[in-house]
């Protein structure tokens, strides 16, 4: 890991490479390793994401409350229609 390595060790590590691939190679190496990860960051987050889809379901709760509250909804505009009924023929 690399924070397991110490400045020293970096720059010797970075001291071998220029040795062996040369000057002229290590810009385009830097440039297809970013790529290299930027694709495997995609390739990650499009499985996060897919996850994360496949995981989201609608909570039953939800439903058995909003029916509820319908059905409740529902009685109570009949209770007043017809409470609204008594009160005419009382009239």
């Amino acid at each position: 890991m690399i924070l397991f390595i110490s400045g020293a060790e970096l720059v010797f590590v970075f001291f071998i490479v220029l040795l062996v691939f040369g000057s002229d190679k290590i810009p385009s190496i830097a440039r297809g390793l970013a790529k290299g990860m930027t694709k495997v960051r995609q390739a990650t987050n499009e499985i996060k994401s897919e996850i994360q889809k496949s995981t989201k379901f609608k909570d039953p709760s939800d439903n058995i409350s909003s029916g509820i509250n319908d059905s409740v909804g529902d009685i109570k505009k009949d209770l007043d229609s017809i409470a609204d009924s008594i009160k005419r023929d009382l009239n």
